[in-house]
Protein backbone atom coordinates (compact mmCIF):
# COMPACT_ATOMS: atom_id res chain seq x y z
CA UNK A 1 0.00 0.00 0.00
CA UNK A 2 0.99 3.45 -1.13
CA UNK A 3 1.24 5.77 1.91
CA UNK A 4 1.32 9.57 1.38
CA UNK A 5 4.26 11.34 2.51
CA UNK A 6 3.48 13.74 5.38
CA UNK A 7 3.95 17.00 3.26
CA UNK A 8 2.40 15.82 0.50
CA UNK A 9 -0.75 15.30 2.88
CA UNK A 10 -0.40 18.30 4.86
CA UNK A 11 0.03 20.01 1.29
CA UNK A 12 -3.64 18.15 0.07
CA UNK A 13 -5.64 19.43 3.52
CA UNK A 14 -4.34 23.17 2.47
CA UNK A 15 -5.70 22.92 -0.71
CA UNK A 16 -9.13 20.98 0.62
CA UNK A 17 -8.99 24.00 3.10
CA UNK A 18 -8.73 26.42 0.24
CA UNK A 19 -11.40 24.98 -1.98
CA UNK A 20 -13.82 24.87 0.88
CA UNK A 21 -13.21 28.60 1.98
CA UNK A 22 -13.25 29.57 -2.17
CA UNK A 23 -16.78 27.76 -2.28
CA UNK A 24 -18.22 29.05 1.01
CA UNK A 25 -17.52 33.01 -0.09
CA UNK A 26 -19.05 31.76 -3.48
CA UNK A 27 -22.33 30.56 -2.45
CA UNK A 28 -22.42 33.68 0.26
CA UNK A 29 -21.59 36.18 -2.25
CA UNK A 30 -24.73 34.49 -4.61
CA UNK A 31 -26.73 34.18 -1.36
CA UNK A 32 -26.17 38.41 -0.81
CA UNK A 33 -27.35 38.64 -4.11
CA UNK A 34 -30.29 36.58 -4.35
CA UNK A 35 -31.19 38.41 -1.08
CA UNK A 36 -30.65 42.01 -2.01
CA UNK A 37 -34.01 43.47 -2.34
CA UNK A 38 -33.32 45.63 -5.70
CA UNK A 39 -31.71 42.88 -7.46
CA UNK A 40 -35.74 40.83 -6.96
CA UNK A 41 -37.71 44.32 -8.10
CA UNK A 42 -39.87 43.58 -10.12
CA UNK A 43 -39.88 47.31 -10.92
CA UNK A 44 -36.43 46.94 -12.28
CA UNK A 45 -36.37 46.03 -16.07
CA UNK A 46 -39.26 48.35 -17.04
CA UNK A 47 -38.12 51.31 -15.44
CA UNK A 48 -34.64 50.65 -17.19
CA UNK A 49 -36.46 50.73 -20.26
CA UNK A 50 -38.15 53.93 -19.21
CA UNK A 51 -34.64 55.77 -18.33
CA UNK A 52 -32.62 54.52 -20.88
CA UNK A 53 -34.33 52.84 -24.09
CA UNK A 54 -34.56 55.03 -27.41
CA UNK A 55 -37.15 52.89 -28.21
CA UNK A 56 -39.45 54.63 -25.34
CA UNK A 57 -38.42 57.93 -26.83
CA UNK A 58 -39.08 56.69 -30.24
CA UNK A 59 -43.06 55.76 -29.05
CA UNK A 60 -43.90 58.92 -28.05
CA UNK A 61 -42.55 60.74 -31.44
CA UNK A 62 -44.62 58.27 -32.96
CA UNK A 63 -47.39 59.23 -30.83
CA UNK A 64 -47.38 63.19 -31.49
CA UNK A 65 -46.22 62.91 -35.04
CA UNK A 66 -49.42 60.66 -35.82
CA UNK A 67 -51.34 63.36 -33.74
CA UNK A 68 -50.29 65.74 -35.68
CA UNK A 69 -51.40 64.37 -38.87
CA UNK A 70 -54.78 63.70 -37.60
CA UNK A 71 -54.94 67.39 -36.10
CA UNK A 72 -54.10 68.98 -39.87
CA UNK A 73 -56.71 66.84 -41.06
CA UNK A 74 -59.16 67.81 -39.34
CA UNK A 75 -58.17 71.39 -39.83
CA UNK A 76 -58.48 70.81 -43.66
CA UNK A 77 -61.96 69.38 -43.89
CA UNK A 78 -63.40 72.40 -41.62
CA UNK A 79 -66.24 74.39 -42.81
CA UNK A 80 -67.71 78.00 -41.59
CA UNK A 81 -69.69 77.27 -38.19
CA UNK A 82 -67.69 73.83 -37.31
CA UNK A 83 -67.03 74.03 -33.60
CA UNK A 84 -63.81 75.00 -32.36
CA UNK A 85 -61.70 71.74 -32.87
CA UNK A 86 -59.91 70.48 -29.45
CA UNK A 87 -58.04 67.65 -28.13
CA UNK A 88 -58.32 66.25 -24.59
CA UNK A 89 -54.79 65.21 -22.84
CA UNK A 90 -54.08 63.07 -19.98
CA UNK A 91 -50.75 64.72 -17.63
CA UNK A 92 -48.72 62.10 -16.27
CA UNK A 93 -46.64 59.86 -19.12
CA UNK A 94 -48.61 61.56 -21.52
CA UNK A 95 -46.61 64.85 -21.21
CA UNK A 96 -44.97 64.87 -18.33
CA UNK A 97 -42.25 62.11 -17.74
CA UNK A 98 -42.31 61.19 -14.14
CA UNK A 99 -39.67 58.44 -14.92
CA UNK A 100 -37.70 60.11 -12.28
CA UNK A 101 -40.33 59.16 -9.33
CA UNK A 102 -39.74 55.90 -10.33
CA UNK A 103 -35.71 55.92 -9.67
CA UNK A 104 -36.71 57.11 -6.32
CA UNK A 105 -38.20 53.97 -6.12
CA UNK A 106 -35.59 51.69 -7.52
CA UNK A 107 -32.97 53.05 -5.38
CA UNK A 108 -35.33 53.22 -2.07
CA UNK A 109 -36.26 49.33 -3.34
CA UNK A 110 -39.85 49.93 -3.46
CA UNK A 111 -41.18 47.18 -5.64
CA UNK A 112 -44.47 48.60 -6.02
CA UNK A 113 -46.25 51.87 -6.84
CA UNK A 114 -46.09 54.11 -3.26
CA UNK A 115 -48.66 56.65 -3.19
CA UNK A 116 -47.38 58.35 -0.03
CA UNK A 117 -43.71 58.80 -2.21
CA UNK A 118 -45.51 60.29 -5.00
CA UNK A 119 -47.32 62.53 -3.09
CA UNK A 120 -44.30 63.68 -1.46
CA UNK A 121 -42.63 64.13 -4.95
CA UNK A 122 -45.37 65.64 -7.48
CA UNK A 123 -44.30 69.41 -5.02
CA UNK A 124 -40.73 68.55 -6.16
CA UNK A 125 -41.52 69.68 -9.65
CA UNK A 126 -38.96 66.52 -10.94
CA UNK A 127 -41.51 66.02 -13.85
CA UNK A 128 -40.07 67.20 -17.53
CA UNK A 129 -42.02 67.00 -20.82
CA UNK A 130 -42.19 63.66 -22.50
CA UNK A 131 -40.67 63.74 -26.27
CA UNK A 132 -42.89 65.76 -28.72
CA UNK A 133 -45.75 66.92 -26.35
CA UNK A 134 -44.07 70.53 -26.52
CA UNK A 135 -43.96 70.64 -30.06
CA UNK A 136 -47.17 68.94 -30.54
CA UNK A 137 -49.46 71.39 -28.35
CA UNK A 138 -47.54 74.41 -29.15
CA UNK A 139 -49.16 73.62 -33.05
CA UNK A 140 -52.32 73.11 -31.60
CA UNK A 141 -52.14 76.59 -30.18
CA UNK A 142 -50.75 78.33 -33.49
CA UNK A 143 -53.71 77.16 -34.90
CA UNK A 144 -56.49 77.61 -32.70
CA UNK A 145 -57.02 73.82 -31.40
CA UNK A 146 -57.90 73.96 -27.88
CA UNK A 147 -55.84 71.77 -25.48
CA UNK A 148 -57.91 70.48 -22.64
CA UNK A 149 -55.76 69.00 -19.52
CA UNK A 150 -57.41 65.98 -17.92
CA UNK A 151 -55.79 64.48 -14.87
CA UNK A 152 -56.87 61.92 -11.62
CA UNK A 153 -54.91 63.39 -8.80
CA UNK A 154 -54.76 63.80 -4.56
CA UNK A 155 -51.92 65.99 -3.03
CA UNK A 156 -54.24 67.49 -0.59
CA UNK A 157 -55.72 71.66 -0.59
CA UNK A 158 -52.68 72.29 -3.10
CA UNK A 159 -53.60 69.65 -6.03
CA UNK A 160 -54.40 71.99 -8.50
CA UNK A 161 -52.21 74.39 -7.77
CA UNK A 162 -48.79 71.50 -8.17
CA UNK A 163 -50.28 70.54 -11.75
CA UNK A 164 -50.55 73.90 -12.64
CA UNK A 165 -47.07 74.20 -11.47
CA UNK A 166 -45.91 71.29 -13.83
CA UNK A 167 -48.33 72.81 -17.04
CA UNK A 168 -46.63 76.37 -16.67
CA UNK A 169 -42.67 75.51 -15.74
CA UNK A 170 -42.80 72.79 -18.82
CA UNK A 171 -44.13 75.82 -21.61
CA UNK A 172 -47.19 73.70 -21.64
CA UNK A 173 -50.00 76.01 -23.62
CA UNK A 174 -53.10 76.52 -22.10
CA UNK A 175 -51.85 75.87 -18.42
CA UNK A 176 -55.08 78.04 -17.27
CA UNK A 177 -58.15 77.22 -15.43
CA UNK A 178 -60.69 76.89 -18.25
CA UNK A 179 -58.34 74.17 -19.69
CA UNK A 180 -57.59 71.84 -16.61
CA UNK A 181 -59.34 69.59 -14.54
CA UNK A 182 -57.98 67.82 -11.97
CA UNK A 183 -60.08 65.01 -10.11
CA UNK A 184 -59.23 63.92 -6.56
CA UNK A 185 -62.13 61.80 -5.67
CA UNK A 186 -62.39 59.88 -8.52
CA UNK A 187 -60.20 58.39 -11.72
CA UNK A 188 -63.76 58.49 -13.62
CA UNK A 189 -62.77 61.15 -16.86
CA UNK A 190 -65.61 60.86 -19.07
CA UNK A 191 -68.09 63.21 -17.36
CA UNK A 192 -65.53 66.05 -18.47
CA UNK A 193 -64.85 64.65 -21.43
CA UNK A 194 -68.29 64.83 -22.57
CA UNK A 195 -68.73 68.46 -21.26
CA UNK A 196 -65.70 68.89 -23.49
CA UNK A 197 -67.59 67.79 -26.71
CA UNK A 198 -70.57 69.19 -25.61
CA UNK A 199 -68.74 72.61 -26.40
CA UNK A 200 -65.87 71.57 -28.99
CA UNK A 201 -65.22 68.92 -31.90
CA UNK A 202 -62.55 66.55 -30.22
CA UNK A 203 -60.34 65.61 -32.22
CA UNK A 204 -58.37 62.86 -30.48
CA UNK A 205 -58.05 61.78 -26.73
CA UNK A 206 -53.90 61.31 -25.56
CA UNK A 207 -52.80 58.89 -22.88
CA UNK A 208 -50.90 55.96 -21.14
CA UNK A 209 -54.02 54.18 -20.20
CA UNK A 210 -57.29 53.37 -21.76
CA UNK A 211 -58.94 54.75 -19.23
CA UNK A 212 -58.06 57.96 -20.63
CA UNK A 213 -60.31 57.33 -23.86
CA UNK A 214 -63.42 55.55 -22.59
CA UNK A 215 -64.38 55.02 -18.90
CA UNK A 216 -66.26 51.52 -19.88
CA UNK A 217 -62.24 49.89 -20.34
CA UNK A 218 -62.52 50.31 -16.09
CA UNK A 219 -62.94 46.28 -15.44
CA UNK A 220 -60.59 44.09 -13.17
CA UNK A 221 -60.69 41.00 -15.56
CA UNK A 222 -57.42 40.82 -17.75
CA UNK A 223 -59.25 39.36 -20.99
CA UNK A 224 -62.52 41.18 -20.66
CA UNK A 225 -60.38 44.62 -20.82
CA UNK A 226 -58.51 43.31 -23.83
CA UNK A 227 -62.08 42.53 -25.45
CA UNK A 228 -63.58 45.73 -25.03
CA UNK A 229 -60.41 47.36 -26.52
CA UNK A 230 -60.51 45.20 -29.53
CA UNK A 231 -63.60 46.18 -29.99
CA UNK A 232 -62.30 50.08 -30.45
CA UNK A 233 -59.45 48.78 -32.58
CA UNK A 234 -59.98 51.19 -35.81
CA UNK A 235 -60.08 53.83 -33.12
CA UNK A 236 -56.31 53.37 -31.95
CA UNK A 237 -54.25 56.11 -34.14
CA UNK A 238 -57.49 57.65 -35.22
CA UNK A 239 -59.04 59.20 -32.19
CA UNK A 240 -57.52 57.48 -29.51
CA UNK A 241 -53.55 57.64 -29.65
CA UNK A 242 -51.58 55.44 -26.53
CA UNK A 243 -48.16 56.45 -24.82
CA UNK A 244 -46.80 53.27 -23.41
CA UNK A 245 -46.33 53.16 -19.48
CA UNK A 246 -45.18 49.90 -18.16
CA UNK A 247 -45.00 50.61 -14.80
CA UNK A 248 -48.76 51.65 -13.71
CA UNK A 249 -52.16 51.75 -14.45
CA UNK A 250 -55.49 50.28 -14.87
CA UNK A 251 -53.53 47.62 -16.86
CA UNK A 252 -52.24 46.83 -13.18
CA UNK A 253 -55.72 47.02 -11.93
CA UNK A 254 -56.76 44.14 -13.78
CA UNK A 255 -53.87 41.83 -12.87
CA UNK A 256 -54.08 42.53 -8.82
CA UNK A 257 -57.72 43.98 -8.63
CA UNK A 258 -56.55 47.04 -7.44
CA UNK A 259 -54.20 49.88 -9.30
CA UNK A 260 -51.69 50.23 -6.42
CA UNK A 261 -51.69 46.97 -5.03
CA UNK A 262 -49.22 46.23 -1.73
CA UNK A 263 -45.68 44.70 -1.81
CA UNK A 264 -46.99 41.56 -0.60
CA UNK A 265 -45.57 38.05 -1.30
CA UNK A 266 -49.13 37.22 -2.54
CA UNK A 267 -49.22 39.95 -4.95
CA UNK A 268 -45.67 39.04 -5.76
CA UNK A 269 -46.79 35.65 -6.76
CA UNK A 270 -49.97 37.66 -8.75
CA UNK A 271 -47.76 39.00 -10.91
CA UNK A 272 -45.42 36.16 -11.42
CA UNK A 273 -48.22 34.54 -12.62
CA UNK A 274 -49.31 37.47 -14.81
CA UNK A 275 -45.60 37.04 -16.54
CA UNK A 276 -46.44 33.51 -17.14
CA UNK A 277 -49.76 33.31 -18.47
CA UNK A 278 -48.47 31.75 -21.94
CA UNK A 279 -45.16 30.08 -20.97
CA UNK A 280 -43.22 27.22 -22.72
CA UNK A 281 -43.49 23.54 -20.99
CA UNK A 282 -40.56 21.25 -22.15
Amino acid sequence: MHHKCQPCSIRAQFVKFCSTVFLCGVVSIVSAKSSNPSSQNSLMMAVAWKQTAAEYRALYYQAYNIARMQVERALSTRTPGDKTLAVVMDMDDTILNTVNYWGYLINNNQAFFDDSIWDRWIPENKVVPTPGSVDFLAFCKDNDVEVFYVTSRNQGAKTFEYAMDHLKINGFPYADENHLTVLTDTSNKQKRQDEIGNDYEIVLFMGDNLNDFKRVYYVTDIDERTKLMEQDKDLFGRKFILLPNPTDGHWIRAVFGESEPPPTNTNREILRKAATRSSWEQ
